[in-house]
Order: structure tokens, then sequence, then C-alpha cells
């Protein structure tokens, strides 16, 4: 699989969902369960705050803490519909601090 979310510091909030959303439909056939990966601090408040944004979906999880126990690794596989869905779930998940996208 691509990647497809590259550093384009570049350009707009809207410029950059948009190209998000073009390589999205590009890459993948939704409906479809969808990769999603973040990481952040090992604070179990952060770690629900992510959950909550997947309360209503279908998801598998599997969790990593990093070597020194600081940081964990969520990746989440979640159903979506479609490329809006995903750009929606990376939206509520960046709005929680001290959490990165992959």
């Amino acid at each position: 699989m691509a990647n497809i979310i590259e550093n384009e510091d570049h350009k707009s909030p809207e410029d950059f969902y948009a190209s998000l959303k073009e390589k999205l439909e590009h890459n993948h056939n939704f409906p479809e369960d969808y990769p999603f990966k973040f990481i952040v601090i090992n604070e179990e408040k952060k770690i629900t705050e992510i959950y909550r944004v997947f309360d209503d979906m279908k998801f598998t999880l599997t969790t990593r803490d990093s070597k020194n126990a600081k940081y964990t690794s969520l990746s989440i596989t979640a159903f979506v519909l479609d490329a809006e869905q995903v750009i929606d779930i990376y939206k509520k998940v960046g709005e929680i601090e001290g959490v990165m996208s992959l």
C-alpha cells in the first residue's frame, strides 16, 4: 500500500485534505477496512480520547509501547464507507493534543 500521508507542510489544510481525498480514492476501494496508525504519549486519558473517535464503528485494535514505555502506538483497522470518513477521523484525532498520525 502506498504511503498516502506525506509531508505537505507547504499546503493549506484545504489543499492538503483535497489531495488526501484524491489519493485515498485512487488507492482504495471503499467501503473497506482502513488502517489508521497513531503515536501518543502513554497516558490512558489520551488513548481513551482516540478510542472515542471510533465509538460507533466496527474496528480492531493493537497497541505497542515504546522501549521506554513513554509512548504507545495504536494500530486501528476500522470499516469505513468512503474517503470523507477517513478524513473526518484524521481531523477528529488531530484535535487531540499530543497525537501523531502516521
